[in-house]
């Protein structure tokens, strides 16, 4: 499962409705796919694996600013995973996590780094000094959900080459960005509804 949706956005400024439709699309769609797919493996009593994708502000339980409702949602997603790890475990589906650090993709990065200075901020405080490539969380959640991880079950799994560890919270730097950066980014948001 990797329903995502998120934004840059001050707290105080969010409308209920940002909120929900954050928390709607990954923590309810997230929800509502893995019990579609429980049930079947349940009544046809096949074994299974899930593989959510969380983040890190997640798995390090530490939050993020300014991307609050991601920030629940991906969290409620993780003990989602830990939780039917443990009530599915004798159905043998096996849930885990992967908290991908920062892997460039095309269309969210753009709206995760909001320019090129931000940007190359990120890749100098990132303690590898780059960001990570698709080849490498591919292999781990193919190793995942592999017959040699049979016995992992219920863990995330943090690929973020030692970012959190430097500092938790990805997107606090946030903090520097000046005002007209928040202006033209709330513009940008509103222009694509």
């Amino acid at each position: 499962n990797n329903a995502a949706g998120n934004f840059m956005a001050r707290t105080e400024n969010l409308t209920p409705n940002a909120f929900n439709a954050i928390v709607g699309i990954v923590l309810n769609g997230t929800f509502h796919c893995t019990q579609v797919f429980g049930k079947r493996w349940i009544s046809q009593k096949l074994g299974g694996n899930v593989l959510n994708i969380v983040t890190t502000y997640a798995a390090a339980n530490c939050g993020s600013g300014f991307v609050v409702p991601s920030a629940c949602a991906k969290a409620g997603v993780l003990a989602m995973t830990t939780s039917l790890a443990v009530e599915w475990a004798k159905y043998h589906i096996r849930l885990k996590a992967v908290a991908p650090g920062p892997f460039p993709t095309e269309g969210a990065w753009s709206r995760l780094m909001p320019s090129k200075p931000f940007e190359d901020h990120a890749k100098d405080k990132h303690p590898m000094r780059r960001f990570g490539r698709h080849e490498e969380l591919a292999n781990l959640a193919a190793f995942l959900v592999s017959d040699m991880a049979e016995y992992i079950n219920g863990e995330c799994v943090v690929i973020d080459g030692a970012q959190w560890l430097r500092g938790a919270g990805e997107f606090n730097d946030l903090l520097l960005l000046p005002e007209a950066a928040w202006v033209g980014m709330e513009a940008a948001r509103q222009k694509k509804s």
